[in-house]
């Protein structure tokens, strides 16, 4: 396996991820969909936790989570394992927000795709799907880095 294989892989996701932001108008900004994105795929969770996730003060992540709770994307719970702590949830408006984006993003990548043809299409559709166990196997609770 090559030794640059998962700093190749960075490198052209990224730059599909500019690709895409640059060709788009969101309906939220690019960072605030990261943060729904986060927000979505653990489910809820505390402001210290997405704060650690996102490398940044809990400061500068309560001041995030307020815009997306301004805007009715987020909204905070209790936390009913510490009665000090809350809990932010994705809204239905925040799925229906950060779905919109993805598809807008995703529809200023299509042209270049459709530009493939069908070989690279379903090779592109297999490294898909091997992304997504990458980062399944990667996320999960019995995930240990090797």
């Amino acid at each position: 396996m090559s030794s640059t294989l998962g700093s190749d892989l960075l490198s052209v996701v990224a730059r599909i991820n500019r690709l895409a932001n640059q060709r788009v108008r969101m309906p939220v900004p690019f960072a605030q969909a990261r943060l729904l994105s986060t927000i979505e795929d653990r489910g809820e969770a505390r402001i210290s936790d997405l704060a650690a996730l996102d490398h940044c003060s809990q400061p500068t992540m309560t001041t995030q989570v307020r815009r997306l709770e301004d805007a009715g994307l987020v909204a905070r719970t209790a936390d009913p394992n510490d009665a000090r702590a809350v809990l932010i949830r994705i809204t239905p408006a925040g799925v229906s927000a950060l779905r919109q984006a993805r598809a807008d993003r995703g529809a200023a990548v299509d042209p270049y795709l459709e530009r493939l043809d069908d070989t690279d299409r379903a090779t592109l559709t297999q490294a898909v799907d091997i992304m997504r166990r990458l980062v399944e196997d990667a996320t999960s609770p019995s995930a240990v880095p090797r």
